[in-house]
């Protein structure tokens, strides 16, 4: 059973010292002044699309059933690009249409999707540079107080998406790749235990043998402690995603690795 008052979550790429957050959580309380309001993050970098999605994908789950996801990166703001409502089993989300939401359409399926109509939702403002406070953050509230989903705009099937990255195989290695590098420096790919699991029938090898960065790595450990500080180490994170760091340092820094960059499994 949802709650009676959802949360209501902000995801941003405005950052802490201007006034854009408080904004937008203004313009939720005048219209609910009851809003419960969660910040996920406001340092996704400046128009990382692809981050805001992979953020989101990595913590929505841990919300109540009901929560409303509001994810404001978005280049195009002032523009063409249709601001959308998401309904899935469990959960709202809010956001321009973008791609932000890519890993929520991959992995929430069925969903419902609704092109938020901005005549009857926008706020009356000078210009059209801030839809975080005029149009995101009243829809939020409304949802909040229970008004029904039907009642924000016309379904649509052809909102937009990005390509997910996916590993490939070449011989008898799998080929993954960096999809996120977090604050302490530690590469998160898109391999998983399946994927080892995999490479691990093909070869006929106990432990995994890893590639990257011009660094060769044999097995995995457990926990961060049982890392070295000179060399990097791999495990498995909570998140079941195999990821590359250096023990209370950064493996990007010694790595000279971004995202995108590979990896390899043999």
């Amino acid at each position: 059973m949802p709650p009676l008052r959802p949360l209501i979550t902000l995801l941003t790429d405005f950052g802490d010292s201007d006034w854009f957050v408080a904004g937008m959580k203004g313009a939720i309380l005048s219209i609910h002044p009851d809003a419960r309001i969660v910040d996920l993050s406001h340092q996704i970098a400046p128009h990382r699309i692809d981050e805001a999605s992979y953020f989101l994908k990595s913590c929505y789950r841990d919300f109540p059933e009901g929560t409303i996801h509001v994810v404001v990166v978005d280049p195009g703001v002032g523009s063409a690009r249709r601001a959308i409502a998401v309904k899935s089993r469990r959960y709202f989300f809010l956001a321009p249409d973008n791609g932000v939401l890519t890993y929520i359409f991959d992995e929430e399926q069925p969903v419902e999707v609704r092109e938020i109509d901005q005549r009857k939702f926008l706020r009356e403002s000078p210009g059209r540079t801030f839809d975080g406070r005029d149009l995101f953050a009243p829809v939020a509230a409304r949802l909040a107080q229970h008004e029904p989903f039907e009642s924000y705009g016309s379904v649509i099937e052809n909102y937009r998406t990005f390509s997910i990255p996916q590993p490939r195989r070449e011989q008898m290695a799998l080929v993954g790749e960096i999809v996120y590098v977090d604050r302490f420096g530690n590469l998160i790919s898109n391999l998983t235990p399946a994927h080892l699991e995999e490479v691990s029938s093909a070869t006929k090898r106990r432990k995994p043998f890893i590639r990257i960065g011009g660094r060769a790595i044999e097995g995995l450990v457990s926990s961060y402690s049982e890392g070295m500080a000179e060399e990097p180490s791999v495990l498995i994170n909570s998140d079941g995603k195999l990821e590359v760091f250096l023990k209370e340092a950064s493996a990007a820094d010694l790595l000279q690795m971004k995202k995108g960059g590979c990896i390899e499994v043999s």
